[in-house]
Order: structure tokens, then C-alpha cells, then sequence
């Protein structure tokens, strides 16, 4: 079963860098990856980031995977609606998925098993299959609501890991907040990484 491919969903969350920044590092890993975008996704991409991503999945997938320096194929964009993709189904779908950034939208279709969107199918699939669901959640503050649906996938063991950088590595730009979250998702992934420091360790990369 599909060892080495990670699905990654991009939600509308503010933080849209941790999303591609993961991407980044799973395509230099040697990952493959099915990448989802869900439409707020592509209106905070094209807010918070200098990328102008093109019209169509495939042609976001050529796009990304020349700027990434992809492998031909290791990056698959799915629509939203593309029922027919793996990751729509148990029986084809990738061990690992992580929702990053995750808003708190589809944190609580998610919680309550909506499945309108591929992005929340994916999800599902991971619950129904006992398999690893990470869920970068992005907002603040936490409504009783949002805590509610965390706790409540918490509790079937899905990975709540909060955008929530540490600043033990004293950290002088943006992007070194943005390598300490996505080496915490690798770290969960079981994917070695030397984007930021562990606690104690006196060098990092």
C-alpha cells in the first residue's frame, strides 16, 4: 500500500507558507504526494504568497512540480470533486494524510463526517481505516466549539498539532517559524528532518 505517498490538503486557513513549505520538503524527501486545494486555499495562496497558481489541477501540478523540482508524477492535484481519485476510497488511498494549514471549517466536517469535498472524503477514509490523520489547526482564539471537535477527534487518535511555532531557537525570520511547525509534522510522520532544532541539540539546518 502506498508507503511512500502523503496525501496534503490545503484548506483556507490563514498560514497557507506551512502548507507549501511541507509540500516543499515531502517532494525533497522523495515522497509522493496527492495534493488537494480546496477553493479558499487558492484565494489565501494568491493573498499571502507571491504564487499565482493557474486555473486547473493539472496545470497547478506542472506548475508546482517545476518550482519544487519534482519527479514527473511524484505531485498529483486532485479537484475537489474528483470522487474518483485513491484517496476518495479505503481501498487505494495513502497510509498518511495531513491537513495543513487546517481550518476550522473543515476540522468540524471533519469531526462530524460531512464528506461534501474531497479534502473531507480524504479525511474520512483515514478515520474509517484507522489510519494517520494529522491536523494543523489554524485560528485563534479557540471557540468552546473548535475545542469540542479537537477533543473529539483527539480521542479516535487523530494528531491535533496547532500552528503554533516554537521560539527556543531564537529564530530571526519568518521562515524559521515556518520550518519549526513543518519539521513537527515530519517528526510525526515518521519522516527524518533537519529543518529546526530539538530541544537541547546545539545545531540544526
Amino acid at each position: 500500500m502506498q508507503d511512500d505517498t502523503i496525501t496534503l490538503a490545503i484548506t483556507g486557513a490563514s498560514g497557507a507558507v506551512y502548507g507549501l513549505r511541507l509540500l516543499e520538503c515531502l517532494v525533497a524527501k522523495q515522497k509522493n504526494v496527492y495534493l488537494l486545494l480546496s477553493s479558499p486555499a487558492r484565494v489565501v495562496i494568491a493573498t499571502e504568497t507571491d504564487l499565482k497558481l493557474p486555473g486547473r489541477p493539472s496545470e497547478i501540478e506542472q506548475f508546482l512540480s517545476k518550482k519544487y523540482h519534482a519527479k514527473s508524477h511524484q505531485i498529483k492535484v486532485f479537484s475537489k470533486e474528483q470522487w474518483l481519485a485513491p484517496v476518495a476510497s479505503g481501498s487505494n488511498a495513502p497510509h498518511r494524510m495531513v491537513v495543513c494549514p487546517c481550518s476550522t471549517g473543515t476540522l468540524s466536517a471533519i469531526a462530524c463526517g460531512a464528506s461534501r469535498t474531497l479534502i473531507e472524503r480524504a479525511a474520512d477514509v483515514m478515520l474509517k481505516e484507522k489510519r494517520q490523520l494529522i491536523l494543523v489547526v489554524r485560528e485563534s482564539p479557540f471557540s468552546p466549539i473548535h475545542l469540542e471537535n479537537m477533543l473529539k477527534l483527539a480521542n479516535i487518535g487523530v494528531t491535533i498539532l496547532p500552528a503554533s511555532p516554537g521560539f527556543y531557537h531564537k529564530p530571526t525570520e519568518v521562515s524559521h517559524l515556518v520550518d519549526f511547525m513543518v519539521a513537527r509534522i515530519l517528526d510525526h510522520l515518521g519522516i527524518e528532518q533537519k529543518l529546526a532544532p530539538r530541544w537541547g541539540a546545539d545545531n540544526y539546518e
